[in-house]
């Protein structure tokens, strides 16, 4: 889908209006000039080749990338940060797993130092965590997880897919009960703007739930048919969405395609071109 007339005023209006919104507008409309993207997109071409696939993502312009994926957590995290500093990138956040905060937290701790990050967002839960009961435990992991990572310095984000939506038998869904039983000044949300649509939601109501709480936006389009695409090629209008940026409070927007078409950078670059158009 190209880029319609109202889509590119919009964002060429975001950053003059997220400025004269105050901080946190500041904030967002900053947050734009540097596009991201999670590793995950690429997760293929970057267990092959780490530092040449961080080559070619600075080269189109990324100037963020977000660790996930790829066999990233076994690297020399120090060979990737150094990397890194030389190609003008940065790694605000990394995903680390549930089971991998529980088990070995000081090993994540140290990772998300030597990677310069300054956030662990916990991308994924496994089937077994989706009973009410279970989550509920779950729960007070993240708040006891987002804590300990407060002490050493960092931040702790929750990334959503669509399972978290879902109701069923009439039950409060699993976004309804992480929002009740977080800490809210410990656990932010990186927002999936993909996964909220696909389960039904609209983003900008979410946005409205989580004033100043949104750490990230993961930015990824949708066809018509229901599938990912790269930025500007669905049906999503981020344009109208980063309307909130200041509600929202983002501080980062990465982009990012879990099914991504081999050899990938094609559709990296064109998701990169249409953000960039909007931040204009």
């Amino acid at each position: 889908m190209s880029m319609n007339r109202r889509q590119l005023l919009a964002g060429g209006t975001l950053l003059a209006a997220a400025f004269a919104a105050g901080p946190l507008a500041a904030t967002a409309a900053n947050a734009l000039r540097k596009i991201g993207l999670q590793l995950y997109t690429v997760r293929e071409i970057f267990a092959a080749d780490p530092i040449g696939t961080l080559e070619k993502v600075a080269k189109i312009g990324y100037r963020e990338v977000e660790f996930g994926g790829g066999g990233y957590d076994a690297m020399d995290h120090a060979a990737l940060r150094g990397a890194m500093d030389r190609l003008g990138l940065t790694a605000p956040s990394i995903h680390v797993g549930y089971d991998a905060l529980a088990g070995q937290f000081d090993a994540a701790v140290a990772m998300a130092r030597t990677l310069g990050a300054d956030t662990i967002v916990l991308p994924w839960m496994d089937s077994k965590y989706r009973e009410p009961a279970a989550w509920r435990t779950a729960l007070a992991d993240f708040n006891r997880f987002a804590a300990r990572l407060k002490d050493a310095g960092l931040g702790f984000a929750y990334h959503n897919h669509d399972f978290e939506f879902l109701v069923k038998d009439g039950e409060t869904s699993l976004f309804d009960m992480l929002l009740a039983e977080r800490d809210p000044a410990l656990v932010q949300i990186e927002l999936d703007l993909f996964w909220a649509v696909k389960a039904g939601q609209d983003p900008k109501a979410l946005i409205r739930r989580l004033p100043g709480q949104i750490y990230a936006y993961h930015v990824k389009d949708m066809t018509a048919g229901g599938d990912m695409t790269s930025v500007g090629k669905g049906v999503i209008d981020f344009a109208d969405i980063f309307t909130l940026n200041d509600v929202a409070g983002v501080r980062h927007f990465y982009v990012e395609n879990d099914q991504a078409p081999a050899p990938y950078l094609p559709d990296i670059t064109a998701s990169f071109t249409t953000l960039s158009r909007l931040r204009a």
